[in-house]
């Protein structure tokens, strides 16, 4: 078929297809009166919310606020114990006296999240899924951290094993009550930016700027949260038994990674849930002698 033939196809498909159609067929614009739609819109929003919060998910909300403040406790106990460096540059994270000679700095490119920011979100979870938020509940933290400051010179190695282990408990119990909490309310987070909001859909309060600096304050695109968005593991290299004191670029393919937690916790003496094993290499080769 030529493109001559072609556009007169074209052209008697639309005279005599198209136009019947529309005189057949008559679509009529239609303009919603908000203010009458508007009640409406409101009292369905008051009846869905006599349902929340859901009594099944209570308790599981509770569990969650009491892990959270012993990982805090714990994890404050530990660091007087443990040293931990950062990078200048960017926000990596290694738990040890010395950083490693591992090249994988991005420098500004990869700006640090708000870490009081995301606990602030799993506060939120809870609260919306029918736990006690209170100044008093979240007023321990604060008192435990204080209080672990001034007992952390006379703990023993017993002692110091038995907060390992409780707090990479409520690791877990945190970890996976968020879980179970975001099956039943969801929440949102920018693709762009660490912005997260629980509810169903987004919010417009505030602009995203994917750097703190970055001039661009568009919109946020939001998409589904995950447990990583709202209790974020912040994965770190780990050095096992069998590794050289410091971790060199030449055995990056052989060494294990940990979340900063689990590594923390291991190291004060507790053991790593079986699910980390393959990520912590444990059995795995060290790097090559040079």
């Amino acid at each position: 078929m030529t493109a001559l033939q072609f556009m007169a196809l074209r052209k008697f498909v639309w005279h005599h297809v198209f136009k019947d159609l529309n005189r057949q067929y008559r679509f009529y614009s239609w303009k919603a009166d908000m203010k009458k739609l508007r009640p409406m819109i409101l009292k369905r929003i008051e009846n869905r919310a006599k349902d929340y919060p859901i009594q099944a998910m209570i308790p599981v909300a509770n569990d969650v606020l009491k892990a959270r403040t012993f990982l805090i406790q714990g994890v404050s106990t530990l660091l007087k114990f443990f040293p931990i460096v950062t990078c200048k540059f960017c926000p990596e994270v290694y738990i040890g006296e010395e950083g490693h000679l591992i090249q994988t700095c991005h420098g500004f490119k990869c700006r640090a999240k708000n870490t009081t920011h995301e606990w602030i979100n799993v506060v939120e979870l809870c609260s919306q899924a029918g736990a006690d938020i209170t100044c008093q509940n979240l007023q321990v933290i604060a008192e435990g951290e204080n209080n672990g400051a001034e007992e952390a010179e006379s703990l023993s190695s017993t002692d110091l094993c038995s907060i390992a282990n409780r707090t990479i408990r409520a690791w877990e119990t945190l970890r996976n009550g968020v879980e179970k909490l975001l099956f039943v309310y969801p929440a949102k987070v920018c693709k762009y930016c660490s912005e997260v909001h629980v509810g169903p859909s987004g919010h417009k309060a505030r602009l995203c700027g994917v750097f703190k600096f970055e001039s661009f304050r568009g919109s946020h695109l939001w998409k589904k949260a995950e447990v990583d968005d709202l209790v974020p593991p912040r994965i770190v290299w780990r050095r096992r038994p069998q590794d050289p004191p410091v971790l060199l670029n030449e055995g990056r393919d052989f060494y294990g990674h940990a979340p900063a937690v689990v590594d923390l916790c291991t190291k004060g003496g507790a053991i790593a849930p079986s699910k980390y094993y393959c990520m912590m290499k444990v059995q795995g080769l060290s790097g090559p002698v040079l």
